[in-house]
């Protein structure tokens, strides 16, 4: 006889257990954001940057915006997903046409392999640069949203500041769209 089971409610995640289980074994694939207020020329203005207590150090941290990409969602919706659930649901994200990110970065559980780090795994991130046209109201374990100018967001001790090298991903973003 067959058992009757009530449907996990959130099927794409994993339970603590199998989420530390499976980080030991495969990559697990992220989204990441760095969100951008531009004029109307599309030149970046400002960058948000996040202050949150990280889960890997429990430490406070600045941090860009990223996020699990989960069973059956496509990136564009992880990538939605994730940007809601850090800046709130009225930021107001202009996502891109193509799901093609600026670039891809990998984290290691190692420091020292690249310039990421992640003690809790190895991972792959889709990095996009995301304009946002709303109020931003960080939700969830974001504590404050600092938006810098670019000039502010280049300074040494500010990319130093964030978690796991993220400092690099944001001078690759601002290169990557001219920002001055």
């Amino acid at each position: 006889m067959a058992s009757v089971r009530t449907p996990d409610p959130n099927p794409g995640w994993l339970s603590d257990i199998a989420l530390e289980e499976t980080r030991s074994r495969v990559p697990i694939l992220y989204v990441e954001a760095v969100p951008v207020r531009v004029d109307s020329h599309g030149q970046i203005e400002h960058v948000g940057v996040l202050l949150r207590g990280s889960a890997a150090t429990g430490e406070i941290t600045r941090t860009l915006v990223s996020g699990r990409v989960i069973h059956g969602e496509s990136v564009r919706d992880a990538l939605l997903r994730n940007l809601e659930k850090d800046l709130g649901p009225n930021a107001f994200p202009r996502l891109p046409l193509s799901p093609v990110p600026f670039t891809v970065a990998e984290y290691f559980p190692l420091p020292g392999v690249t310039p990421l780090h992640d003690p809790r795994q190895h991972a792959v991130a889709l990095v996009y640069v995301v304009p946002v046209t709303g109020e931003c109201a960080p939700r969830q374990d974001a504590l404050e949203l600092t938006w810098l100018t670019p000039a502010e967001a280049r300074e040494p001790h500010l990319l130093a500041d964030l978690e796991g090298g993220r400092g690099h991903l944001l001078t690759q973003a601002l290169a990557w769209a001219d920002a001055h």
